[in-house]
């Protein structure tokens, strides 16, 4: 999976921003840095085998590397660390508000370059009890070609996350794109968890960043999570941890979607493993694990 073709931020060796706050964590307490050019499903597995210290991913492709055992197992979860929000956009002018109107609509889906992302569709889908057999999936490589099959014509909706680049270069091109709306009951989320079962709805509200939205909804979201592997020692781990809880204002500075960190949240329950440093900080510092 290329890096120009994920919709969720990457960081590369020839940036020298810091667009997840990672470096500016991995500088503060020591740790190499080598930062990949690909997406996810490559740099899990990277880090496993100790190529690289840390890494951070979504929550459904660090399940799929962890729990279904597909990738390698010797990932150790440090924490999850900010909110990852995702949504369908539709044209403004298209009739499509709420989920239950995708209903027979032309649905990208298949995400051949990025296998996990069909499991988001999916989901999203259940939160109005609908399936692909509902819609007309669209076989699309990756989220870009989504998006640019919607520009064109080809499809009707595409997903992207809230604040992409692409959502903003399809509002501009097609005349107005809209966040369709999930099925946000309880119903719709008890639906979905049995296609992913650690998605949760969030609160969004209209701000600049987030293309079409223009009232409070509420936004399919994941946590993006910070991991190593078994190799790094439990006193590294915990001074990672404590940085990282010390030094918000800085990681937000250089990485607004750290704003979400919080190191009340950071300890989940699921089924991954955790390093055993992020245990003890958690229990030293008497943090106890939230459910989804």
């Amino acid at each position: 999976m290329d890096e120009q073709q994920s919709p969720f931020p990457q960081p590369t060796a020839a940036q020298p921003t810091d667009q997840d706050g990672t470096a500016t964590v991995t500088a503060l307490v020591g740790v190499t840095l080598v930062q990949a050019t690909a997406g996810e499903s490559v740099l899990i597995p990277m880090v496993a085998r100790n190529e690289m210290e840390l890494g951070m991913a979504n929550m459904l492709e660090v399940v799929e590397g962890i729990e279904t055992g597909k990738l390698q197992n010797d990932l150790r979860i440090i924490g999850s660390i900010y909110v990852l929000r995702m949504a369908f956009f539709s044209r403004k002018d298209s009739g499509i508000v709420n989920m239950a109107d995708v209903k027979g609509k032309r649905v990208p889906a298949g995400y051949s370059a990025m296998r996990t992302l069909d499991k988001n569709t999916q989901a999203m889908l259940a939160t109005a009890g609908l399936t692909l057999n509902d819609v007309k999936p669209v076989m699309v490589p990756n989220v870009l070609r989504g998006g640019d099959d919607f520009i064109s014509g080809a499809n009707d909706m595409f997903m992207f996350s809230f604040g992409g680049p692409k959502v903003r270069e399809a509002d501009a091109t097609v005349g107005g794109v809209r966040a369709v709306k999930v099925g946000d009951s309880a119903d719709g989320l008890e639906a979905s968890r049995k296609i992913f079962p650690y998605g949760y709805f969030t609160d969004i509200r209209p701000i600049p960043a987030y293309v079409g939205v223009s009232e409070p909804m509420k936004a399919y979201s994941m946590d993006y999570i910070l991991f190593t592997n078994s190799k790094m020692k439990d006193e590294t781990v915990a001074k990672i941890i404590d940085t990282m809880a010390n030094n918000k204002a800085d990681m937000v500075a250089v990485a607004p979607a750290m704003n979400d960190f919080s190191i009340d949240t950071m300890y989940r329950k699921h089924n991954m493993t955790y390093h055993p440093g992020a245990l003890k900080y958690f229990q030293d510092k008497k943090i106890e694990a939230k459910v989804y």
